[in-house]
C-alpha cells in the first residue's frame, strides 16, 4: 500500500486558445472526471487554481487545474499542498508525455522531469521529484525542431480518440489509486497498454 492520493492536478496552459492541445490532456483528465461527477471548478486565485473537492466513497480528495502557463506550474501546487498540509506522496500530478505512444497511460512515482516544464517547476518548488506521476501519451513529432508546434497543437481525430480513451482507463483505475493501492493501479492500466499491442 502506498499513500493516498488526497490533491489531483491536472497540468495545461490557461486561455481558450491551449484547451484543446496535446500539452492540456492532464488539463482535459481533471475536465472529464468533473464532468462525469457534476463537480464545479472554481476559481481561487489565492492557489492560481481552479478547485473542487472530490468525495469519492469513503475518500476526499482535490481535483485541481493551475491557472498559471505550464512552466510555472510549481506555484499552484506548493500553494495548495501548504495550505492543505498534503504531502508530495500524496499529490498525483497528471500530464502530457512524449516518450509514450498517444493513448498509453502510465503511472510512476518519482524520477527526473525528463524536460517537462510544468514537472520541472513543481520538483523545484517541491524539493522533491517524490510524487506520483500519471503520464498521458500524445507520442513524438518527427524532429525535435517540431516539438514546442507539436504539443501546443491540437490532435487529430484519431489521436483525440485515443487520448480519451486512455483518460478513461485512468479513471477507471482512480479507486485504486486514491486508497494508495498502486500496485494494483499499475497493473490493470498498464495491461490495458498491452491489449493495445504496446
Amino acid at each position: 500500500m502506498g499513500h493516498t492520493i488526497k490533491l489531483i492536478i491536472g497540468l495545461g496552459n490557461p486561455g481558450k486558445q491551449y484547451e484543446t492541445t496535446r500539452h492540456n490532456v492532464g488539463a482535459w483528465f481533471i475536465t472529464t472526471i468533473a464532468e462525469q461527477n457534476n463537480l464545479f471548478l472554481k476559481k481561487e486565485n489565492k492557489f492560481s487554481t481552479q478547485i473542487t473537492a472530490w468525495h469519492h466513497a469513503s475518500h476526499s480528495s482535490y481535483l485541481a487545474i493551475p491557472n498559471t502557463f505550464m512552466n510555472l506550474s510549481g506555484q499552484a501546487v506548493y500553494a495548495l499542498a501548504h495550505f492543505y498540509r498534503i504531502k508530495p506522496a500524496e499529490i498525483l500530478i497528471v500530464h502530457d508525455e512524449l516518450d509514450l505512444p498517444t493513448g498509453i497511460a502510465r503511472l510512476k512515482f518519482g524520477g527526473g522531469h525528463g524536460g517537462h516544464n510544468g514537472l520541472k517547476d513543481i520538483i523545484q518548488h517541491l524539493t522533491t521529484p517524490l510524487f506520483y506521476r500519471l503520464r498521458l501519451g500524445i507520442g513524438r513529432p518527427g524532429s525535435r525542431e517540431e516539438m514546442i508546434d507539436y504539443v501546443l497543437s491540437s490532435p487529430n481525430k484519431l489521436d483525440f480518440q485515443k487520448i480519451k480513451t486512455a483518460i478513461e482507463e485512468s479513471i477507471a483505475v482512480l479507486p485504486h489509486i486514491l486508497l494508495g493501492e498502486m500496485e494494483r493501479a499499475m497493473n490493470q492500466l498498464h495491461t490495458e497498454g498491452k491489449e493495445h499491442g504496446i
